[in-house]
């Protein structure tokens, strides 16, 4: 379970501290919405560790989160526009997501697993600057189930795709969430990603989280 209590923030010159409470569960996809500016591209950031907490808890399964820098938390990130270094292949990229010194037959062979697990196992010579938006996700979802950390967070992920790709790839989130284990934490204005997504739901309001309906 993931705890944040009490979890504060002010940035500077602001005059009022965001407050954050809520818990997350494994298997399940946690929403939180809220107007641009709420603050929930500052939760994500305390999550992950870009911004530090002035007081309040962050735990998993009753680890303290809070000293650990960024690369040290057990958190997977996927933007809106996935960052993939457009020069390299897709293979390439999903192999990043594996720690260094793994042998190149392994590495091969999990890597091919992962983008067919994620349904593009075509693409793995293609150069990412070739691939649609959606093969970029897919792309990197295959780099995230490589690194199989127990949080996912998703920042906006299916802004850019079109309907169907939207679909098909918020089936996929669904899938490896359920399949993986993983704590995963969708902040999304859309509220049709939220409704097809979300077990459970918090909007931001004021700099606080509110349990939603």
């Amino acid at each position: 379970m993931l705890v944040l209590d009490q979890l504060r923030y002010r940035h500077p010159g602001q005059t009022a501290d965001y407050e954050f409470t809520m818990n997350a569960a494994p298997g399940e996809i946690t929403a939180v919405s809220g107007a641009s500016g709420s603050g929930k591209s500052t939760l994500l950031d305390l999550i992950a560790g870009f911004l530090s907490a002035q007081s309040g808890t962050l735990s998993l399964d009753g680890r303290d989160l809070k000293p650990l820098a960024p690369e040290e938390r057990p958190i997977s990130i996927l933007f809106q526009a996935e960052t993939l270094f457009e020069h390299l292949t897709a293979a390439h990229n999903v192999a990043l997501g594996l720690p260094a010194g793994t042998a190149a037959g392994e590495r091969d062979r999990l890597v091919r697993d992962a983008l067919a697990d994620v349904g593009i196992a075509e693409v793995g010579p293609q150069r990412a600057d070739t691939l649609s938006g959606g093969q970029k996700q897919r792309v990197g979802l295959a780099r995230t189930l490589l690194r199989n950390r127990p949080v996912l967070l998703l920042d906006e992920p299916f802004s850019a795709l079109d309907d169907e790709t939207r679909g098909t790839t918020r089936d996929l989130v669904r899938a490896l969430t359920q399949r993986q284990g993983w704590i995963t934490i969708l902040v999304s204005h859309h509220a049709d990603d939220v409704a097809a997504l979300a077990t459970r739901k918090y909007r931001i309001a004021e700099g606080r989280l509110l349990l939603a309906r």
